[in-house]
């Protein structure tokens, strides 16, 4: 264990390098956004892991559920020797937008800049810092890998994993494993490794709402004809209770893990405004693990400076939806539609389209594995055990791995912490976890070799 400690400490600086090398490709995959810029950070991860030694390193694409062409995944294979299972390493080099250059305390997100033992620029965290995680087990071991490893880096899953399942169809036999780490997670603090055991779906949708044919002026008109803006407003509303639960019937709700948040905490991370009251009813834990959620993530309107006096025709918004562990993204999908149509106000022309939706996943995580991975995790962080812990935000191809995977046991590991604020600005990496996270994967393949054909 102390030589695989100084393997892990020795490949650290070339590790960070590589880092921020991908964190400098602005690889979004959504769409409006240059994507050979996803292409170029595809050809730097299997660059980075042909050089750690993998044999046999492909970029594949396939076609998504739309029709369309995918993000290049990455995909790197070394069998495992003789009598040795097979570790498959997940990871997404795909990031989110950056939003407003201005929200971030630096000149350019894709530039990363340390500060204060964090690195800051956006995927720094999610998730080139967990591709980086398994390219420095890899290092650390050079040749002498004591199980099968398979790395698979995804190349969309911020844009919804659109071709996963038919990469996964199309590579089942090469991405077969006994152990699946899906490195695209959070610990629950400083210090405290967790395994993710629940995650929520999600359902996104649009709500447009038309009243008329034209905007038409508001004080001709207005007090007897309805605009659309104000329309769509009221529809929202009712999406919650006056204590901030969402009021859908027939989406699904469950309890949590006996685990408890402070109060404080949670507005300290989330940086809610002073006098800013929490939503919802329950424990925090159920309230972001365990329940659904409603939020508006935009609206198309006139802006407000722009804006004129005139009633809207047409307004729309995007929604999304997070759905409790147990639910199905089909069916929630089917009572939201039903929710909206039922409160419409005022007979105005309701259209709902479904953007995008993904199941909730459960894992028991129990059984030799499991124990394997909880051992790995307590050496790396000198002892401290991993706890059991939940996930509010959704990794929806989860599901998909359990299902085509049966006999495999699925890992949850966490990169990130609760302030490297993923998705938002100013995302970072706590560079002294992130060395943890990588000695914890190397002790993984380790205690995964020592298990036999029994405790697989």
């Amino acid at each position: 264990m102390t030589d695989l400690r100084s393997a892990i400490e020795a490949v650290m600086p070339s590790v960070r390098t590589d880092l921020e090398r991908l964190v400098r490709i602005p690889s979004v995959a959504f769409d409006g956004f240059d994507h050979s810029h996803v292409a170029r950070s595809a050809e730097l991860v299997a660059q980075l892991l042909r050089d750690a030694g993998m044999p046999d390193v492909r970029i594949v694409t396939a076609k998504g559920e739309s029709g369309q062409d995918g993000q290049p995944a990455v995909i790197a294979h070394k069998p495992p020797p003789p009598g040795a299972p097979t570790v498959l390493l997940y990871a997404h080099h795909d990031v989110q937008p950056a939003g407003n250059p201005q929200d971030w305390d630096q000149d350019d997100p894709f530039t990363p800049v340390e500060r204060n033992g964090r690195l800051y620029g956006r995927g720094c965290a999610d998730d080139k810092a967990g591709i980086m995680a398994h390219i420095a087990a890899l290092r650390a071991y050079g040749d002498d890998l004591p199980v099968g490893v398979t790395v698979f880096v995804e190349g969309e899953e911020e844009f919804g994993s659109d071709s996963l399942e038919a990469l996964l169809t199309e590579n089942r036999e090469l991405l077969a494993a006994d152990i699946i780490v899906i490195a695209d997670s959070v610990n629950w603090g400083i210090g405290q490794p967790s395994l993710t055991t629940s995650l929520r779906g999600i359902v996104n949708v649009y709500v447009e709402i038309a009243t008329l044919n034209q905007a038409v002026h508001s004080g001709m008109f207005g007090g007897a004809v309805p605009d659309a803006l104000t329309a769509l407003c009221r529809l929202l509303a009712t999406l919650h209770d006056d204590e901030g639960d969402v009021a859908v019937d027939g989406l699904v709700r469950t309890n949590a893990s006996p685990i408890e948040m402070e109060p404080q905490r949670l507005r300290s991370e989330s940086g809610m405004l002073d006098g800013v009251e929490f939503i919802g009813t329950g424990r925090l834990v159920e309230r972001l693990w365990t329940k659904p959620t409603a939020t508006v993530l935009g609206i198309d309107a006139p802006g407000a400076r722009e804006s004129a006096n005139a009633l809207q025709a047409v307004a729309r918004a995007k929604v999304s939806f997070r759905l409790a562990p147990g639910d199905d993204h089909e069916s929630a999908a089917k009572a939201i539609e039903s929710h909206l149509r039922t409160h419409v106000p005022w007979g105005a022309k309701l259209t709902v389209t479904t953007d995008h939706g993904g199941n909730p996943s459960v894992i028991d995580a129990t059984g030799p594995r499991y124990d394997a991975a909880r051992a790995a995790f307590a050496d790396a962080w000198d002892g401290v055990a991993p706890i059991d812990t939940g996930l509010g935000g959704a990794i929806p191809f989860i599901s998909t791995f359990q299902e085509m995977f049966p006999a495999a046991a699925i890992l949850v590991t966490g990169v990130e912490d609760p302030d490297s604020r993923a998705h938002g600005p100013n995302e970072s990496l706590h560079l002294a976890e992130f060395a943890r996270v990588c000695h914890a994967e190397a002790l993984l393949l380790r205690n995964a070799a020592k298990l036999n054909d029994s405790t697989r």
